[in-house]
């Protein structure tokens, strides 16, 4: 029978054997870990993504709103006061949710000016 000593030290050493691999294993993938800004600029932003083509259209079609890029999201304001949040993310299922007072609306691809037409009606 293995006394008790020789269990410790079998231990430690798969313990050492696995803190190994895993410290072998890290150094393979850079350590970019850094968190992107909140305060998107379009500087930084590509202009040819999904929000910045939303953006674009909401800023031409309608101009009595004031449209703020923010990260991931699109704040709609009138007059001041904020109307809606648009989100374009795959992952989410298309429709209208509510963060707060604010209606959320949520697409998998750039909504044309109807759709968004219709939903800016509904929060007036």
């Amino acid at each position: 029978m293995i006394d008790g000593i020789w269990w410790l030290v079998i231990l430690l050493a798969v313990v050492a054997a696995l803190w190994l691999l895993a410290k072998s294993r890290s150094n393979d993938k850079p350590n970019n870990k850094s968190k992107p800004s909140n305060l998107a600029t379009s500087a930084t932003l590509p202009n040819n993504d999904a929000l910045q083509k939303t953006l674009k259209l909401i800023k031409q079609h309608f101009p009595d709103y004031r449209v703020a890029r923010k990260g991931s999201h699109l704040l709609i304001s009138k007059q001041g006061v904020k109307i809606a949040m648009i989100t374009i993310d795959k992952k989410i299922a298309v429709g209208q949710r509510r963060l707060g007072e604010v209606p959320v609306m949520n697409y998998h691809r750039v909504p044309n000016r109807t759709q968004i037409a219709i939903s800016l009606q509904h929060m007036d």
